[in-house]
């Protein structure tokens, strides 16, 4: 039986006009220019409204060659959901105003049989967006492409579960007709969201929040998640996709194909200057074989 999830984000966090949403995204991808790659297997790329990051995360999805792809793995962090574990999708087709894109059940029920994941209910998943704004992306670059998703909601999972979860997921990376979608923003700054590391050596407030994220994106380019770890114990950034971030560089470094991960755009909401200002930050990247 058919289960749907809706785009319960689509006419707020983005527009629901079909027409208006492919003129957009159409827009930036033109605006990114960037060569489509068959090498690119992954991305990591922002999730905010796309009146926010939309442009931003256009330098992610440019890249991507769909022609040989055929599964796509969405890792996306949980906002309002608790879960010590990583949860999967129980619907069957996630909308979009573009075109809808079929859940793969057979590797979601592979995945349960490990016993290692819980099960997310659909208010859960329709309430969460980090997941839901890569869909038009996708829907987009894979369109006319038979595409299935596998949708896993990263929980706050512990130092120990991103490497068993890394280590359970490595083996799909080896597989060059899977790819992977991983959701996260980067600092988000200022006293509402309790976060306010100055670092004074830098000048402006924006461009100490700058070289924080520019230190964490150099470490994630390393591929090393112990290192990633690390500096997010030393400077407790407020990369809201840590735990998918991690996951993804155990999978990574769990797996035989040689993956690099390379920056390729870096974007503020805003230039904080004072000590009531607030930003969130925005990082594309593109997870490429070194072939």
């Amino acid at each position: 039986m058919e289960k749907i999830r809706r785009a319960s984000h689509a006419g707020s966090w983005y527009t629901d006009n079909p027409e208006k949403l492919v003129e957009e995204l159409d827009g930036w991808l033109r605006a990114a220019a960037l060569p489509k790659s068959p090498d690119v297997r992954g991305v990591i790329a922002p999730h905010a409204g796309y009146s926010y990051s939309g442009a931003a995360a256009a330098y992610a999805f440019g890249n991507i060659d769909p022609t040989n792809i055929s599964r796509i793995f969405l890792l996306g962090p949980s906002h309002h959901y608790y879960t010590p574990k990583c949860a999967l999708s129980t619907a069957t087709v996630y909308k979009t105003p573009i075109g809808d894109l079929p859940i793969d059940l057979e590797v979601i029920e592979e995945l349960k049989a490990t016993g290692k994941f819980e099960l997310m209910d659909l208010r859960v998943d329709e309430a969460e967006h980090s997941m839901e704004m890569h869909l038009p992306y996708l829907a987009k670059v894979f369109e006319g492409h038979p595409i299935k998703v596998v949708p896993i909601l990263v929980g706050a999972v512990s130092a120990e579960n991103e490497v068993l979860y890394g280590r359970l997921l490595a083996k799909y990376v080896d597989d060059p007709s899977n790819f992977f979608s991983v959701s996260s923003d980067f600092c988000h700054w200022g006293s509402r969201f309790n976060y306010v590391h100055y670092d004074k050596k830098y000048g402006a407030i924006h461009k100490s929040i700058e070289a924080l994220d520019k230190m964490g994106m150099d470490i994630i380019e390393t591929g090393d998640p112990d290192a990633f770890k690390q500096y997010l114990s030393d400077y407790e950034n407020t990369i809201c996709g840590r735990h998918p971030i991690s996951v993804f560089l155990h999978m990574l470094k769990n797996c035989s194909t040689k993956i690099k991960i390379k920056f390729l755009r870096y974007e503020q909401s805003s230039q904080c200057k004072t000590m009531r200002d607030s930003s969130v930050s925005y990082a594309s990247a593109a997870a490429k074989a070194d072939v």
